[in-house]
């Protein structure tokens, strides 16, 4: 079963793809993605992002077959310095739609069923699980491949915010307070 993600559809109808009228075969549709895509989706890991969305749907008798082509940058904030910095995104993923009679679900997560009756296919919600997969698990800037350095002021104020905490409890183990305490055991 497929994660419901919580859409404000009205900024997201232009990712559509209405396909009732067309012929059977290959059709290319194009997408731009920017941060009105992200700020319409409700608890998005990504908030800001400038990508490009190529979609050649293939469209046969009971299905699409949707190749779908991400590539741009989005916006991560660094889990070491807390800066933010531009990844590169680049994603290639296929995705069928069947169609059935009733809205079924499909144990298959690369299938989606659409109802016969349907005459488009809301394509944002496929768009945003794709972009959302591709986001490292952790994010650092020096990682990130396109020469960004972690701001190393920041770092630095960290790990020494962090470094007094041990300092600190060195100094209570030789505090004779505690000695006289550890004489009770």
């Amino acid at each position: 079963m497929r994660a419901k993600i919580l859409l404000q559809l009205k900024p997201l109808k232009q990712f559509s793809i209405p396909f009732t009228g067309l012929k059977i075969g290959k059709h290319q549709f194009d997408f731009e993605i920017d941060n009105s895509f992200f700020e319409a989706i409700e608890y998005s890991l990504v908030k800001k992002g400038n990508l490009k969305a190529e979609i050649e749907m293939d469209k046969q008798e009971t299905m699409l077959i949707l190749q779908i082509h991400i590539s741009g940058t989005i916006e991560l904030d660094c889990d070491k310095c807390l800066s933010a910095f531009n990844s590169p995104i680049d994603i290639t993923e296929r995705q069928i739609v069947k169609f059935a009679e009733d809205d079924l679900e499909s144990d298959d997560l690369e299938i989606i069923m659409l109802n016969k009756k349907e005459s488009s296919v809301d394509i944002a919600e496929i768009l945003y699980e794709f972009i959302t997969v591709s986001v490292p698990y952790i994010k650092i800037c020096e990682q990130n491949g396109d020469g960004a350095r972690c701001d190393q002021e920041m770092v630095a104020r960290l790990e020494s915010l962090s470094g007094d905490a041990p300092q600190e409890e060195e100094n209570n183990i030789d505090d004779p307070r505690w000695a006289a305490l550890k004489k009770l055991k």
